[in-house]
Formats: structure tokens, sequence, C-alpha cells
């Protein structure tokens, strides 16, 4: 059976391919014809008014394809229409960035005839899967050809045959000469400047483009530490207590560091329009499942799922499966530190060189073990986070934040709070930190950068060959490059890419006092990092599609969380230090810290306020930090920010 037109290079003329569609090979035809209808029938009978056609690949006796491919895309008319449907701001000719309508048109930036390349690649693949996801089934009661696939008004139809395996998968087509020209502005030249988050933005939307700013500006940030942590390192690397002045420059700098980047992402987001953008409202997770009830808010039905059995399943079940996944990690760090007295006790008994790398095994090994907890309690975490059965997307991405942080800041930081604390030992604390660090830069760099390239580049191999022997001598490149893009792999979202930073932020706003070279470390992982995550975006990933963001969401309130814990982990370190101790002879230093680091906090929290009463006013943001900096001198902060620079003197 042929469904639809043949799509080649010869017709492919009457529409432009955006996205791709591809259903399960064993899919009823009835299906196939219901669901190919609703994307092409007209709005107002509850339709996606998209175009759409059907790859079909040559006959061929040895080589079989999935006939069940199609690609869709949309008159310019349509995208326009549906730009307004889903809030996109525009420059208007004034200069602001106003939101989008159709009447208007002829009055916005860049809108010329009828409006050809206004819109960019990424924005249409937006506005298509946007359609495609709100394309509801309206009398249908079940899938037809399967009955057990049951719909009722209201329901997301795509994302229904997506959680039953009938729609395997759809996403945006590369544009080959797009990704060319940002390929090589990107990551094909070496070069130390800013990364092109313009070009970025168009091509893969903002949600990606202020991680990538995010990176770039993490990177910067660090070059001071770097700059100041060298010499410091190389000339007291033999004098382990003396990191007050160290200590300071961290208390100051983690806290500037994301106050500066608040500015910066609310720039970056105001000049992409999406600073003032209202969120759409959020629909149902396609894996969210419940009794058939009625939304009294849409006035459709949907699932309902009792908020009570939800807060059973996390609180009897998800919160002790946390609670001994923190019990194990505890449980392996003391193993660990029974490897380091034993290694220890060796090298004593015999010192040589040998013996002096067997220091080093315990922690490179518990390095190892980490890595691999980590990955195995995230699937763990979705599984269970997924179990809970959260209604909204966004529901379900911050129960499974904050349960993925909690273990992995447990689980990288216990046993260096353990060994500044606890044992007090700072040279094994300058060691475990350097080896922890060292590790698992070099184990992510494997994972993400060289074993993907080389899976991908076998991959495509495979699939040239194939190709070939499907195609013969002709010449279908877009037939191939479906059939590429089908088998790479999806890109799972930014979640991996801000967890990594965080703990790399932890490893050095937390203990590089005692460590200076750890910011070094980090910004040359970081370089790498900016090439490695833009090659793998480039070619070893399927394109993802387009998210507006305003800004790095919940990852902004976790790296203001570890902040605060730098903040408190570097006052306490201070207490720890000779020099400390003998500027409070006869008082408790550690206790007078405490409290220096609760009014650091409060001067933190005062700030808040300032910015949001601000905010309240209508102030700019150059005003309110010019608010903020003009404290009288006689407050908390300065008070305590005096007494740091006199402990530093000491040293």
């Amino acid at each position: 059976m042929q469904l639809g037109l043949s799509v080649s290079d010869s017709d492919v003329s009457s529409f432009t391919p955006l996205v791709v569609l591809e259903l399960a090979e064993d899919t009823k035809a009835e299906a196939i014809t219901w669901l190919l209808n609703r994307i092409r029938d007209k709005q107002q009978n509850g339709g996606a008014e998209l175009l759409v056609n059907q790859l079909l690949f040559p006959a061929h006796n040895d080589q079989k394809s999935n006939p069940n491919v199609f690609v869709v895309g949309s008159t310019l008319r349509r995208l326009l229409n549906g730009a307004e449907d889903v809030g996109l701001f525009k420059e208007f000719q004034d200069g602001t960035m106003r939101g989008f309508t159709y009447a208007n048109r002829e009055s916005f930036q860049d809108f010329n005839g009828d409006g050809e390349g206004f819109l960019s690649d990424a924005e249409c693949q937006y506005i298509i899967k946007h359609e495609l996801d709100t394309l509801r089934a309206k009398n249908e009661e079940h899938v037809p050809g399967y009955q057990k696939l049951k719909l009722y008004p209201g329901k997301s139809v795509v994302r229904r045959l997506q959680s039953k395996g009938v729609l395997i998968q759809y996403f945006p087509l590369h544009n080959k000469e797009d990704l060319k020209r940002l390929s090589f502005s990107w990551y094909k030249k070496f070069k130390l400047s800013f990364q092109p988050l313009d070009d970025i933005r168009h091509y893969y939307g903002e949600g990606l483009a202020l991680y990538f700013g995010f990176l770039e500006y993490f990177t910067f940030a660090l070059v001071p530490m770097a700059l100041i942590g060298i010499p410091y390192y190389l000339f007291d690397w033999e004098d382990y207590d003396k990191y007050v002045l160290f200590a300071v420059f961290n208390l100051v700098w983690s806290t500037v560091f994301l106050e500066v980047w608040k500015r910066c992402s609310a720039t970056l987001a105001y000049g992409w329009g999406t600073l003032s953008r209202k969120k759409a409202f959020e629909e149902p997770r396609a894996g969210f499942h419940g009794a058939l009830g009625f939304n009294p808010v849409t006035g459709r039905e949907e699932p309902v799922y009792p908020s009570s059995k939800r807060q059973l399943r996390t609180y009897l079940v998800s919160v002790p499966f946390v609670l001994l996944c923190l019990y194990l990690s505890f449980y392996v760090m003391m193993v660990y530190f029974d490897m380091e007295f034993w290694a220890i006790n060796i090298y004593n008994e015999n010192p040589n060189i040998a013996t002096s790398i067997l220091l080093f095994v315990p922690s490179i090994v518990y390095a190892v073990v980490i890595e691999i907890m980590n990955l195995l309690y995230r699937y763990a975490a979705e599984f269970l986070t997924d179990w809970e059965n959260h209604r909204l997307e966004s529901s379900f991405q911050n129960h499974l934040v904050l349960k993925v942080l909690v273990f992995n800041f447990v689980n990288c930081f216990a046993s260096l709070f353990y060994i500044a604390f606890v044992m007090q030992d700072m040279v094994l604390l300058r060691q475990s930190l350097a080896t922890l660090l060292i590790t698992s830069q070099i184990l992510n760099q494997v994972m993400e950068a060289f074993l993907p390239y080389w899976l991908q580049r076998r991959r495509n191999k495979k699939v040239h060959k194939r190709m070939r022997r499907l195609m013969g001598d002709k010449e279908l490149p877009l037939l191939e490059q479906v059939q590429l893009e089908t088998e790479m792999n999806s890109y799972l979202g930014t979640f991996d890419d801000y967890l990594e930073q965080f703990l790399l932020f932890g490893y050095v706003s937390l203990f590089s006092c005692v460590y200076p070279l750890a910011a070094v470390l980090v910004v040359l992982n970081n370089i790498t990092e900016v090439y490695s995550d833009a090659f793998k975006m480039c070619h070893v990933f399927k394109r993802p599609f387009s998210e507006p963001a305003a800004n790095i969401g919940v990852w902004q309130l976790a790296f203001e969380t570890m902040s605060i814990i730098a903040v408190v982990t570097n006052c306490a370190l201070i207490g720890l230090s000779p020099q400390a101790k003998a500027y409070f002879p006869e008082s408790d230093s550690q206790l007078i810290l405490i409290v220096v680091a609760i009014e650091f906090i409060k001067w933190s929290e005062q700030g808040l306020a300032l910015d949001q009463y601000a905010e309240g006013e209508g102030l700019l943001l150059t005003e309110r930090h010019v608010i903020m900096f003009s404290l009288p001198s006689n407050s908390s902060w300065h008070s305590s920010f005096q007494m740091f620079l006199s402990i530093s003197k000491s040293n």
C-alpha cells in the first residue's frame, strides 16, 4: 500500500521538509491514514493544517527499510499564524521586543515581502511541534485499527501514540548549509573568543544557547581564580595551612559569580525576546496516567490521579530509597578511608616509588566508583520519578533534579567534608580533591566525547553502506539524510550538562582554597567541553526541538544553594586555620566564624530583597546594584569583610 506522496529530491520542492515522523513498521494502515488526515485537515475541523508526505525507499531484495517514515512541513502563512499562537516575540520597528501578530506583521523588522526568512528553521520546527502536540482527539473512542488504544476528547493524539509505541519518534531535520556554517564558526577552528550564541540560538533555540552561554560565562569567570591559584599553589605548595586569603577570595567570587550571571542571562533573554514571554499553558505529560476525569480549568476530559497517592509513593517509597542510597554512599566512603589508611601504612613502612604511587590508588578507585554510582542512581531516580506519576513535565523535572542533586552532592563531596572537618587533614584533603577532580574529568571526557564520536562514526559508515546498496546509482540525499538521522542518538536535554557544571562549581567553590589548581583544571575541562559538546550537537545527536527559555530554570536555584554552602564551608575552613586561631586566642573561633557566615548569608538575602524591591519599583538592573553597593559602611557585610581582611594579613 502506498500512502501520500513519494518524497524525493525531484519533488521535495513542493514544501521544505522540517520534521520527521517515524511510525512502527507494523502500524495498521487505517491508523496511518487516520493520523495523516488529522495532520492535513483544516484547523477549524480540529486538524493541524500541515503538509505531510511519505518517504518511499527504493525496493531491494536484501535490504529492508521502515516504510512508515514521513516528513512534515507547512505553508508560510500557516507558520506565521502558528508564531502568533505560540507567542513568539520579535523585534518591532521601534526596536522593542513584542509578541508577533499576523495582523501587524508588516510592522516588525526583517519582515519583507511575504515574510520569507522571517522565521528561523528552529522557530518553524518549534511551531510544527506545537501543532502536532496539540493535535487532539475529537469523537474517536480509540485509534483506528487498535481497539485497546483508547482515546477521549481532548487527548493529545501524538503523545498517546508515542506513549504506546505506535509513534517511534519525531524530530527536526538538520539544515545542512546552516549546520555547516555554524560548525565552522563554532568549533572547527580553535579560537580564544566568545561563542556564536546568536547563531546557536538561531539554529537550536534559546534553551541550548543559554546553556552554552552559561558554560562560556563560567569558564571566563574562572580565569581570575586560575590566575591567582597558579602562583598561590607554586609558592605555598608545601604549607597547607596558608589558605585564608584564597578562602576569602572564594567567598566573594562564589557570590558575585551568580549575581553577574543573572544580569548576563537577563540581557541575553531580552535580546532574544524570551524575557517577557508568558509561559504557555502546560499540558499533561505523555506518561501521565489515571482514571478519566474532568479538568475544570480546561473544560476537557483527561486522566486524573489523586495527589494523595502520589505523595504516598513519594514519601513511602522514593524518600526511603534515596535515604538508602545515601547510606550506601556513606558506607562506600568509609571503605575508601579504610583503603586510604591501608595505603598510608604501607607507604610508612616502606617508602619508595611504588608505595608512593599506591597512595593515589584508593582515590582513583573511589572516583571511578563515584561515577558508576552516580550513573546507576540516575536511572533509578528517573524510574522512581516516572513511577510517582507527576502530571506536568515541570513537576517531573523538579523532582528528578532534587533527587539527583542530593545524591550527587553527598556522593561527590561527603568524603571531602569528612576529611576537612572531622579528620582535619589538609594534606589528604588536597590529595583527594585533586584525584577526584582529575579522574572525574578524564572519565567524563571519555564518556561524553571520545566514545560517542567513535560509535557515531561506525554507525554512519554502516548507514552509508546500507543506503548505497539500497539506492544503487540513484542520488537521493534526502533519503540518506533521513535514514542517517533516524539512527542518531536523541539529545536528552541539558540536564547532564548542567549537572556536570554544578559539580565542578562545587569542587572549585567549596575546597579550592586548599587546592588552588582546581580552577585551572576546570578551565581546561570547560574549554574541551565547549568543543566536544559543539561537535556532538552538530554530528552525534539528532537535532533537538527549540525550547524558548528566559533563564537556566531550576539550576539557578541549585547553583545559588551551592554558593551558600560554599560561603559556610570557606568560613569554617578559615576557622580551622592557624591564622584564625591566632587572631582569636581566647575565643571559640569556629563559633565566631559561624556567626560571620550567618551575617554573610543575611547580607545576601538583603541584596535579594533589594532586587525584589527594585523590580517592584520598576528600576533597571543597574539601579538595583547601585542600591546594593550603596549600603552604609558600618553594615554587617562591611564589618565581616574587614575582619576577613584582618585575618588574611597574618598569612
